[in-house]
């Protein structure tokens, strides 16, 4: 017999039971009653335990789900993580080699203007060089031309 039919049982005997006058009392049989709660008793740990069951289930299948979940948002802010840094790293990178390029630039500035000053400081010795030279032969031809005469 299942629970149900047990039930319905001892609420037939709850419900046949002789009245007491002049009150809500009932004569049942104790015995019959006593034996229909035991075989409830008997029957009851199966259903209990699939229940039983079921919510440990149930509980086990969300706290997995809830992992999972957790799991999926680490690994997201991980890849979010990850991306910010690359483009962290990437913008480093560009300002890095833009400093590089101008240091470079400028270094070639300062390259090209040293090269010209010691390119005119070395005609401007030259110059003072030929012209001495060029006096001494005028000099020379003057001194040339006052002998001849």
């Amino acid at each position: 017999m299942n629970i149900l039919s047990l039930l319905d049982v001892l609420e037939d005997e709850l419900e046949t039971g002789r009245v007491v006058p002049f009150t809500q009392r009932a004569l049942i049989s104790k015995e019959k009653c006593l034996d229909i709660i035991r075989d409830i008793r008997l029957n009851l740990p199966e259903e209990i335990k699939q229940a039983e069951w079921i919510k440990k289930e149930r509980q086990r299948i969300l706290l997995e789900a809830q992992k999972e979940a957790e799991a999926i948002v680490k690994e997201g802010e991980l890849q979010i993580k990850l991306l910010i840094d690359q483009h962290e790293i990437t913008q480093r990178a560009y300002e890095h080699s833009r400093e590089i390029v101008e240091n470079a630039q400028n270094n070639a500035k300062d390259i090209k203007i040293g090269a010209k000053e010691y390119a005119d400081g070395l005609l401007e010795e030259i110059e003072r060089y030929v012209e001495e030279q060029l006096d001494i032969i005028k000099r020379n031809r003057n001194e040339l031309n006052i002998v001849k005469k």
